[in-house]
């Protein structure tokens, strides 16, 4: 049986999920809170705003990832001192460690999902995965 590319997609993600849930309370995460944690963890302490846009997500969905991570301990919210609504925000100890565990159990998911490819043909399907997502209006921050 041939299967859409839609849908072949749709599956991946959907195994990859459920193979990661579990990592997720272990952790002590929800969904979507790793996504903020990698945007910290490669730029460093950034804006509420830039995280929103990182996520795709709206400001008060990420008002709230923030202030459960924060409530946590996964990170810190730095205020400025002259304008409450503006600051940073970075990652704690916790935080980095907490990331370092999620990424160890992405690279072993992804291995195993890329299992018999070659280098060449690894860095091809991430450019296909990145053109695609590009196309239908994803930004690659």
């Amino acid at each position: 049986m041939e299967y859409a590319i839609h849908t072949l997609l749709s599956r991946t993600a959907h195994v990859m999920h459920n193979y990661l849930r579990p990592h997720l309370r272990k952790l002590g995460l929800s969904p979507g809170q790793p996504k903020v944690l990698r945007c910290l963890a490669g730029r460093g302490p950034c804006s509420q705003r830039a995280l929103a846009d990182y996520c795709e997500v709206d400001p008060a969905a990420i008002c709230r990832m923030v202030d459960n991570l924060e409530r946590d301990g996964f990170l810190v919210r730095r205020l400025s001192p002259t304008d409450r609504r503006s600051g940073t925000v970075e990652l704690t100890g916790r935080g980095r460690a907490a990331f370092s565990a999620w990424e160890e159990q992405c690279v072993q998911i992804e291995d195993r999902m890329l299992q018999g490819f070659t280098p060449q043909e690894r860095a091809q399907f991430a450019d296909f995965l990145a053109r695609a997502y590009r196309n239908v209006g994803g930004r690659l921050l």
